[in-house]
């Protein structure tokens, strides 16, 4: 596959300090391959690093937002010597490790904030990529399947992980367990997504989410973003640690600077980015 057609497959533009990752496979249900995983990860890292980036909004075309892994797709195949096994003890787990998770990591690692734009059927590892944005509206239309029980698998790219901490065990384990399909309207009730809106209304209310965003003080959304994922995981004294450290940080921003300025001065407050 060339890089064109790799660019197309996953589109990228900015705009207005926004970042925008679309999917656009849409006659694959938007399965995600290889390649557009590996472009999708390296989008997300370059935009951490990028100061014109203060919003990030992962959306795809077409009817799904994305249907899970492409298991048609080519991939690299592995060297292996004369003799050896197809799938050698050990490769599945590293396969996960540098693939799916690798993926969800990127999203939650990200140190911008991430909108997930849902508007059709998430499923498998496309359910999880929108979980692990940090803001989530989803298409009256979307819905969302923890669809691995239906294959003889357990979920993989952090499900166990994300579901857990979002909805609770008993109902991750509904979730996963029969892998039913989950409307958008319990989702909302779940508490995986933030907000349901009509088809028609889906890309103005992420535009809105996303341009408050990037409008606000980006280096304060990032270490903010940072100690709440952190805070299910961590014990008081560290999370308070970690919190201390993340305020000194923010406060010698300049957008700190700016948001003092603008109370003393009163008038409106100016965010750069940095």
């Amino acid at each position: 596959m060339t890089d064109d057609m790799l660019e197309d497959q996953v589109r990228y533009r900015c705009d207005a300090g926004i970042a925008w990752i679309t999917l656009n496979r849409p006659e694959a249900g938007n399965a995600l391959t290889w390649g557009q995983r590996e472009r999708i990860i390296a989008l997300l890292d370059s935009a951490s690093g990028d100061l014109a980036v203060r919003a990030v909004v992962i959306g795809a075309q077409g009817r799904h937002f994305c249907t899970g892994a492409d298991l048609r797709a080519d991939r690299p195949a592995p060297v292996l010597p004369e003799g050896a096994p197809e799938r050698p003890a050990g490769s599945v787990a590293r396969m996960i490790a540098a693939g799916a998770q690798r993926l969800i990591a990127a999203v939650l690692d990200c140190e911008k904030p991430v909108i997930a734009a849902v508007g059709g059927t998430a499923a498998g590892i496309g359910a999880h990529l929108a979980f692990a944005a940090d803001l989530v509206v989803a298409s009256e239309q979307a819905k969302f399947i923890e669809v691995f029980v239906r294959r003889g698998i357990i979920p993989d790219g952090g499900g166990a992980y994300l579901l857990a901490r979002l909805v609770g065990l008993h109902v991750a384990k509904e979730l996963v367990f029969f892998g039913d399909d989950l409307s958008a309207a319990d989702a909302l009730r779940l508490g995986l997504v933030n907000k349901v809106v009509a088809p028609d209304e889906l890309d103005e209310t992420v535009r809105a989410w996303a341009e408050r965003l990037a409008a606000g003080p980006t280096v304060a959304l990032g270490l903010a973003k940072r100690l709440l994922n952190r805070s299910t995981e961590s014990d008081r004294l560290t999370a308070f640690a970690e919190e201390a450290a993340g305020q000194e940080l923010a406060t010698n921003s300049a957008d700190a600077q700016e948001g003092v300025a603008s109370f003393v001065e009163r008038r409106p407050t100016q965010f750069k980015g940095w």
